[in-house]
């Protein structure tokens, strides 16, 4: 036995037609699905003027880095000469950055380091940059 259909489906027949969407989020699927084939069609004309954009950023952006490689050489030479300062740092002054500000040697050693190897100064440098 089969059940009843209801009057509107006619079995076999193709629904060429769309139907009308009636609630109000099938109403904004719609619209939002329209506006995407809409919107494919303008990218093949926004294409052409998208490459010219890319050109234009592409040549600026290449005198960005002709004019900014002046300047990296300069810092880079200053910051070879920071590094090139060889400083002794007491083995004793790292464990106590370590115990005392729970920092690993390597970063102990940094900080001592960077201030001259004095262990006061590393602190308090270390803590005021912390607060």
């Amino acid at each position: 036995m089969a059940e009843p259909q209801p009057a509107a489906v006619h079995e076999g027949v193709d629904d060429d037609h769309p139907v009308a969407p009636t609630s109000a989020e099938d109403r904004k699927a719609a619209a939002a699905l329209s506006s995407l084939e809409n919107r494919s069609e303008e990218d093949d004309a926004t294409a052409k003027k998208s490459d010219v954009d890319q050109k234009a950023l592409g040549e600026a952006m290449s005198r960005l880095e002709v004019a900014g490689k002046g300047k990296a050489t300069q810092e880079k030479k200053g910051a070879e000469a920071v590094k090139k300062k060889i400083v002794k740092v007491d083995q004793g002054d790292v464990a106590l950055l370590v115990e005392e500000l729970d920092l690993t040697k390597v970063k102990a050693t940094e900080l001592l380091r960077a201030h001259e190897g004095d262990a006061v100064k590393a602190m308090t440098a270390f803590v005021s940059a912390a607060a």
